[in-house]
């Protein structure tokens, strides 16, 4: 089985983002819930996870304020493997972007 970790850092700010909920998705239910660190990680999240279709949502809209213009914002993925997979969000007022980390 997978595993998965997630890093939100506030590129705008020169730090990581901590406190912000993270939730995450496969089929339309929820499989695990988190929040971040004071190093704007969840290194496990969820339990060993099967091959299959993802979306990991981050509320942003709470860390960013009232005004967000992006009050969550949702990455789809792809498990394929029994591997170690890391989906990082780099995150600004306006602007955000992600990849697959190791």
């Amino acid at each position: 089985m997978a595993t998965l970790s997630t890093h939100v850092l506030d590129t705008s700010r020169g730090r990581p983002a901590s406190g912000v909920a993270v939730r995450l998705e496969a089929a339309g239910a929820v499989v695990a819930e988190g929040v971040t660190d004071d190093d704007g990680r969840i290194a496990r999240f969820g339990a060993d996870l099967a091959p299959g279709e993802y979306v990991v949502r981050f509320a942003t809209g709470a860390y960013l304020g009232a005004d967000a213009f992006y009050p969550e914002v949702a990455v789809a993925f792809r498990i394929g493997t029994d591997e170690h997979y890391h989906v990082p969000l780099l995150l600004t007022p306006f602007g955000y972007s992600t990849y697959r980390g190791s």
